[in-house]
């Protein structure tokens, strides 16, 4: 009898030791199942960043350019402004709805250093682009300031025009110090306009304004700030404003060569024609009879693409100053004015102050390709050379 019961008990005990011994398995081969399936994100990334590694600019370029839509590269050419000082979920909807490439700051989203740091972030993590967004500024100095609460407003070009070339390219990594200490990798300047009114020019003489301009482009691609040259082709000439009425420069094609253009022609020849995405040039809305006497240049076929593409050279980024001015919004519907200035070879439109007017530059591209009016070449040309800079001065996707 004792022997039955020391036989029934061992046979429980084993029975009971498989089931234990099973239900360990099973937690942990479900364990290393669920760490396997954990690595396999970050194994898949490390596997991403090695092919980047291996691939130049040009061919990552090419990499991530294929996996885009159509929608997403029409977002990228399409720069905007945000309101207030949080990014709220309006924001993040416009943003990933139509995949906007870029947006500028202006003084309503200031409240103090560390609220804009963390506005910055949050658009940059709430946008949901395949590569970070460019984040602009208007930092001209002087007057042309913002955010001044927050960080240290630079002297007027003017005032920079009446010391020497050292100062300008110091000043200029100071401010781009400033600048990307909060997030910025964009500034809307220098302005390479000669004689310019509210102190926004540092000389009448095309060559003393050609000298401080190349300081300043140093002194910010050496802090890693793109910057921007303005406004092409000089609108130093114009005598009425374009933030109020289209208007023309009428000076002939000799002088606006001989002195207008010589600031942007110069620093092309000294920077191998800006291939190195170190700045854009920004287009104004002014009208040239001496090359186009129909469109403002920045929906100027003749200007865009035959004297600054073609004839001068110039391989980076040409973005249209703000469309929302009364020079064009007066004119043309924004879809129109950014179909035009997409047609007459701008990499980007840049609409600011409003949702509704950007959704309309967006629809208004969108419906052109649609319609054939724009073809995927044309867009690929210019999201190509976006994803270059973008790539250029660090900003990568995230893996």
């Amino acid at each position: 009898m004792k022997r039955k019961i020391i036989i029934g008990v061992s046979v429980a005990f084993v029975f009971l030791a498989a089931i234990i011994g099973g239900s360990l398995y099973v937690m942990n081969h479900n364990d290393a199942n669920a760490q396997n399936a954990s690595a396999k994100p970050s194994q898949e990334a490390t596997k991403q960043e090695r092919k980047q590694q291996l691939l130049t600019t040009d061919e990552q370029v090419e990499d991530i350019l294929s996996s885009m839509s159509q929608t997403e590269k029409i977002g990228q050419m399409v720069f905007i402004s945000l309101p207030g000082t949080e990014v709220d979920d309006e924001a993040r909807y416009a943003m990933q709805q139509f995949h906007y490439g870029g947006i500028v700051l202006f003084d309503r989203n200031f409240e103090s250093k560390e609220q804009v740091k963390n506005f910055v972030m949050d658009a940059q993590s709430g946008c949901g682009e395949k590569v970070p967004l460019f984040v602009a500024i208007d930092e001209e100095g002087g007057l042309v300031s913002r955010g001044k609460e927050v960080i240290p407003a630079p002297p007027s070009a003017e005032a920079v025009g009446h010391e020497d070339k050292a100062f300008a390219q110091k000043l200029a990594g100071e401010v781009a110090h400033d600048l990307k200490s909060i997030g910025v990798n964009v500034n809307f300047a220098p302005v390479a306009d000669l004689g310019l009114g509210r102190e926004r020019s540092y000389s009448k003489s095309p060559y003393e304004v050609l000298k401080f301009v190349e300081a300043t482009v140093e002194g910010y691609r050496a802090g890693g700030i793109i910057s921007t040259l303005k406004h092409f082709p000089g609108i130093g000439k114009g005598v009425v404003d374009s933030h109020q009425e289209i208007s023309s420069i009428e000076a002939t094609e000799h002088q606006l060569r001989k002195e207008d253009l010589v600031p942007f022609r110069e620093i092309l020849n000294g920077t191998e024609k800006g291939k190195n995405m170190d700045y854009m040039i920004m287009v104004g809305h002014f009208r040239y009879p001496a090359f186009d006497a129909e469109n403002p240049a920045s929906l100027s076929k003749a200007i865009i693409t035959g004297l600054l593409r073609k004839e001068m050279g110039y391989e980076g980024l040409i973005i249209t100053d703000d469309l929302g001015m009364g020079a064009i919004i007066k004119n043309y519907s924004f879809g129109g004015a950014a179909v035009k200035a997409v047609q007459a070879g701008a990499d980007l439109v840049l609409v600011c102050h409003d949702y509704g007017h950007a959704e309309e530059a967006y629809m208004g591209i969108y419906e052109a390709v649609k319609a054939g009016e724009i073809s995927e070449k044309r867009l690929d040309e210019s999201v190509r050379r976006i994803l270059k800079a973008k790539l250029r001065h660090g900003l990568r996707p995230a893996m």
